[in-house]
């Protein structure tokens, strides 16, 4: 699908959304009868290869109570919700997305939790709410977008990091050779994910221009198919 489709022009599930998402993954992102067959937590685990609560808690773990959260999108299933809960009401949580039908999935599982806002914006131009974030987190996103995409995330990600704040990313890895499921990943990546090796030959870091100002912290999960990777702007 490119931009100059008529399905781009007449249906405002697809106003505003970057090229390289209704061409690669509008099945998956975009065409709201995908989106609604797709967003289960069922489906999160059997494409996480039954390693959902895993992934999902590298995420939760860092959260407080309290706490002022960013997380840049949309994610299939309960984690959005299951991350607000845990803000809870002293805090603030913010969900963004560039996908109308993200959008308006995410906000029904948020309705109900005053301190949660979703809001329509570019992961890379987010400008932010009402002062800093102490955690912002990128959960399986830069492997779904262009290299010169993921430059920009990250550097934002981190420029919009206060002292003392973490960044978290947990995205795909490359890896180990004896793991079975690397030889499934390099078809499903040559089929339908044109960004993601990019994750095998790059530390995450490695989009970063300032790294060096961060302290980073990776661990792999089930023979380094997956990451978890922790950024603190230290003192």
């Amino acid at each position: 699908m490119t931009q100059n489709h008529p399905k781009l022009i007449t249906d405002p599930y697809y106003d505003g959304v970057p090229e390289y998402m209704t061409e690669v993954y509008d099945w998956a992102y975009v065409d709201p009868k995908w989106v609604k067959a797709l967003d289960r937590n069922i489906v999160v685990r059997i494409l996480l290869f039954l390693n959902d609560q895993r992934l999902m808690k590298c995420y939760l773990d860092e959260i407080q109570p309290g706490m002022r959260v960013w997380q840049l999108a949309h994610v299939y299933g309960d984690l959005v919700r299951r991350a607000a809960q845990r803000v809870g009401p002293a805090g603030a949580f913010h969900l963004t997305d560039i996908t109308p039908i993200q959008i308006e999935h995410g906000s029904k599982k948020l309705k109900d939790m005053d301190w949660a806002k979703v809001i329509r914006s570019d992961a890379a131009g987010f400008a932010g709410i009402g002062g800093d974030y102490q955690l912002i987190c990128s959960f399986f996103l830069l492997h779904e977008v262009p290299d010169d995409k993921k430059y920009e995330i990250v550097n934002h990600m981190l420029a919009k990091l206060p002292v003392g704040g973490k960044a978290i990313f947990v995205d795909y890895h490359n890896p180990k050779k004896w793991q079975p499921i690397r030889y499934i990943l390099k078809l499903v990546n040559h089929l339908l994910e044109p960004f993601a090796n990019a994750l095998w030959e790059n530390e995450i870091q490695h989009y970063a221009t300032d790294a060096a100002k961060f302290t980073w912290k990776k661990k792999t999960i089930f023979g380094g198919v997956y990451q978890c990777v922790v950024v603190e702007h230290a003192k």
